[in-house]
């Protein structure tokens, strides 16, 4: 059974006048092109930088939570802890495309991405009946809400380079029973159609999400992935929003492929430096846990050939949840961001 849900929450609309002003701060800031230094946040004094493009090709939004509270703790005079918040404002986070406006939010993204010669990296989370009803509990209303909203994404992404994290929990929800039987048929429906529609633009890829490392075993889920599209998609997530380490998240990752033929996939190390948690009440580890510490940072750089990259696909900072004093899933959460960062080290 399936007891570290992550709970996850697609991020609200946004203004696509803000997302395209981001872009234009970040081409105007950057000097050559060649993504060595791409962007000053949005207030003077964040400096927010990046990795060079050969490392790490995605986007770092200069808008973004980390470089906004980067931005605060300069203007405070708190600079030790703008240092500590910098490690998560230099790096690429997930783009989780919001309910409303799907076809904007995209094409601000990637639009702001393709200016700096960069692949924006976008999380779809929508699905209907997500979450279980738990904190991240939602989604389109039905399948043909759900279908329009892929539609939107997919005009709002076009031709430009875009990496999409397709539903996280989706398909391991339909195997540990906590997706009612009456929606399974739909949901793998929707989702091949998903994959299907995404695949059909120029420079897209998707990975279709597979769960993680403690969750149960691969032979459980490598049929649900066949099902949901698998064989279309460049391949599949494991550790969305959790805490295994990346080593036992190779293991599982390269056990599944095997099964599903030799798909290749990506694994978020957005917070899986000291591992999972293993205190406090099991059903809710996954929320929230303290001592926990940011991962490696995002590259295409890693230790298998199969593993394609390390991507923070959940946004460190983010809350998981209203467990363990935490805000709503998804709001940015001052005080477990420094401590994320401050117990990652140097």
């Amino acid at each position: 059974m399936y007891v570290s849900r992550g709970a996850r929450r697609a991020t609200r609309a946004r203004a696509s006048a803000a997302v395209l002003g981001a872009a234009l701060l970040l081409a105007a800031c950057s000097s050559s092109g060649d993504g060595e230094k791409e962007g000053d946040g949005d207030k003077a004094g964040a400096a927010i930088t990046q990795q060079p493009k050969e490392a790490d090709p995605f986007w770092v939004n200069p808008d973004g939570n980390a470089a906004k509270q980067v931005a605060a703790y300069v203007k405070s005079g708190k600079d030790e802890d703008a240092e500590q918040i910098r490690k998560i404002a230099q790096q690429p986070v997930g783009e989780w495309i919001g309910p409303e406006n799907p076809e904007q939010e995209a094409r601000g993204f990637t639009e702001a991405a393709d200016k700096a010669g960069r692949t924006a990296l976008l999380v779809l989370y929508n699905i209907p009946h997500r979450d279980c009803g738990q904190y991240s509990q939602g989604g389109a209303a039905d399948g043909n809400a759900y279908r329009a909203w892929i539609e939107g994404v997919a005009a709002g992404i076009g031709d430009r380079a875009a990496t999409v994290i397709l539903e996280p929990d989706a398909v391991l929800h339909l195997v540990d029973g906590c997706t009612e039987e009456e929606f399974h048929e739909e949901r793998y429906d929707l989702l091949t159609g998903a994959v299907e529609k995404l695949k059909s633009l120029k420079n897209t890829k998707v990975y279709l999400d597979a769960g993680n490392a403690g969750w149960g075993h691969p032979d459980q889920i490598f049929e649900p992935l066949k099902w949901a599209g698998i064989a279309k998609a460049d391949g599949f997530s494991v550790n969305v929003s959790n805490f295994y380490s990346t080593e036992d998240s190779i293991a599982y990752g390269k056990e599944l492929s095997a099964k599903v033929g030799n798909k290749h996939f990506v694994i978020d190390t957005s917070r899986n430096g000291n591992g999972p948690y293993k205190g406090g009440d099991e059903n809710e580890r996954w929320c929230n846990p303290p001592g926990r510490a940011l991962g490696e940072t995002p590259t295409i750089k890693t230790a298998d050939p199969l593993v394609d990259a390390y991507l923070w696909v959940k946004r460190p900072g983010e809350s998981d949840g209203e467990c363990k004093g935490g805000p709503k899933a998804g709001q940015w959460w001052p005080t477990y961001a420094l401590k994320l960062a401050q117990a990652s080290g140097s």
